[in-house]
C-alpha cells in the first residue's frame, strides 16, 4: 500500500486507519468528503506519527483528534 500519492482512496484509507488507532467514536468527523486534498500531506504526516508511535495515551489521542478538526473543511 503506497500512501505517498494524494488520492481520494488514499485519504479514505488514512482517515479510516486514524479512526481505528485513535478510537474515534464519532466517525462523522472522519468523512473524507470533509477534507480538502490540499491537506493530504498534513493528514499523512499525522497518520505516520500515529503509526510510528503505536500506542497512544488518551491525551495524545485527544490532541490528534483536535488537530483533525483543525484541518477539516469549514462548514
Amino acid at each position: 500500500m503506497n500512501l505517498e500519492n494524494p488520492s481520494q482512496e488514499n485519504l479514505k484509507i488514512i482517515l479510516d486507519e486514524l479512526a481505528v488507532r485513535l478510537d474515534v467514536v464519532n466517525r462523522t468527523i472522519m468523512d473524507p468528503e470533509d477534507y480538502d486534498m490540499d491537506k493530504y500531506n498534513d493528514l499523512k504526516f499525522m497518520y505516520d506519527m500515529v503509526v510510528q508511535k503505536g500506542r497512544l495515551s488518551v491525551s495524545e489521542s485527544q490532541a490528534f483528534i483536535e488537530e483533525l478538526r483543525e484541518v477539516r473543511k469549514s462548514k
